[in-house]
């Protein structure tokens, strides 16, 4: 490293949500630098929701834990210390008018993102935050107790060292894995990163012409080496190549290319849809096939989809289908089968799945268990949540009990 030394207390790498909120939370008077290496922040962050910036998702915190996934009992202390009702206060307390939709997701009353972008960059000049932009690291040394971070200009020092630059999903946004690498230069390990909240494309696919039909809250069973292995509830999206939609993007993170994917269409047991089917056939034979199954809140171009599958026309009588094809009827509409031919790709993810180990970080302030003061906060962590503000929430408190920490530490 050569060239003028430019010092600092903390270094925080990458200006997306959890970089900017991190130095935005620390304690005035120190001297922060954030390097980015976009011409400008937050890139990723005004992609989210479409542009209009799904901040946090509403609710009780009870909720929140069993929506991460495998790692939900690692950020519980993070949500506590700053939660998604502390991050609506927050964005108040700068003018930011909130509404929720009837999801419970949270946005800006004005549906644009910049402006959750601008309170985190006005705080940050508040405080006089250097943002330093085009600024790729390069090389990142410890020695003794200081970091020595290297760009292609300019080389820093500081005493702690913040990494906060993402995961992988959207590379064009600049989330292009670098943290990774940096933590493996410091010892860590990274569970191998994957995208999810992605859709999936399935193999011999025959429902493109219902591209756009949704099923509303239904059960989805994950099949693998013919063993079931997983259920999870959501809403259902056909697409002109396969599935997705909240219920499946949320459960992305445990299929597989390969795996067998099955949807209760009627959400109810094969031996409860035929003992209705036959009661209805008794009671009045002349009812369509097509129109008991609407009985069911299902969209009529899928009913129909189906049943032409079993060879069985939409508008034959209950009374004049065979025990045979009845029981093939009932098999599909609780059971329809999927074959994963392929997931998304980081292109297509919302957030990445994997991450640095965090079995090597301290959960109650995001800390290295390997080199002291050297932190993790946001994607780079193996932490993904569900769609819905989740993703965004663990920014933003990671970020936060990063912030406390260090300045508690600086002060004390």
């Amino acid at each position: 490293m050569v060239g003028e030394l430019y010092k600092y207390d903390i270094i925080i790498i990458g200006a997306g949500p959890a970089g900017l909120f991190t130095a935005a939370s620390l304690g005035n008077n120190l001297r922060i630098l954030v390097l980015e290496k976009n011409n400008s922040a937050g890139k990723k962050l005004l992609l989210s929701g479409l542009g209009k910036c799904n901040i946090t998702h509403f609710g009780e915190l009870e909720d929140f834990l069993t929506r991460y996934g495998y790692n939900s009992n690692f950020i519980k202390h993070a949500l506590y210390s700053f939660s998604n009702q502390d991050l609506i206060d927050y964005l108040k307390n700068n003018n930011v008018d909130l509404f929720v939709d009837t999801n419970k997701k949270v946005f800006p009353k004005s549906e644009k993102a910049t402006d959750v972008l601008n309170v985190l960059l006005k705080t940050c000049r508040d405080k006089n935050v250097d943002i330093v932009y085009n600024s790729e690291v390069k090389e990142i040394k410890k020695i003794e107790n200081n970091f020595y971070v290297q760009t292609e200009n300019k080389k820093y020092e500081s005493h702690y060292l913040i990494i906060a630059t993402g995961g992988k999903s959207y590379p064009t946004s600049g989330s292009t894995g670098d943290g990774y690498v940096f933590a493996e230069s410091f010892g860590h390990t990274v569970i191998e990163p994957r995208p999810a909240l992605v859709p999936v494309k399935i193999k011999d696919y025959r429902y493109s012409t219902l591209a756009g039909v949704t099923l509303k809250e239904r059960t989805i069973y994950l099949y693998r080496q013919n063993k079931k292995i997983k259920t999870f509830t959501g809403d259902i999206l056909f697409t002109h190549f396969g599935l997705s939609g909240p219920g499946i993007l949320d459960f992305s993170r445990y299929i597989k290319t390969g795996d067998l994917i099955k949807i209760n269409v009627v959400d109810s047991k094969p031996d409860i849809l035929k003992n209705e089917f036959v009661d209805q056939a008794g009671k009045d034979g002349s009812v369509s096939v097509k129109n008991f199954f609407k009985n069911y809140n299902i969209p009529e171009n899928l009913i129909e989809k189906i049943l032409l599958e079993t060879n069985i026309q939409p508008n034959n009588k209950l009374s004049r289908v065979k025990k045979e094809p009845r029981n093939k009827i009932m098999e599909l509409f609780c059971n329809l089968p999927f074959e994963v031919e392929q997931l998304g790709d980081f292109n297509t993810a919302m957030v990445t799945a994997g991450g640095v180990n965090l079995k090597e970080i301290s959960s109650k302030n995001m800390e290295s268990r390997i080199i002291k003061n050297l932190y993790f906060a946001g994607e780079v962590l193996d932490i993904d949540g569900d769609t819905g503000g989740f993703n965004l929430q663990v920014a933003f408190s990671t970020g936060y009990i990063v912030a406390k920490d260090i300045t508690k530490k600086k002060w004390t």
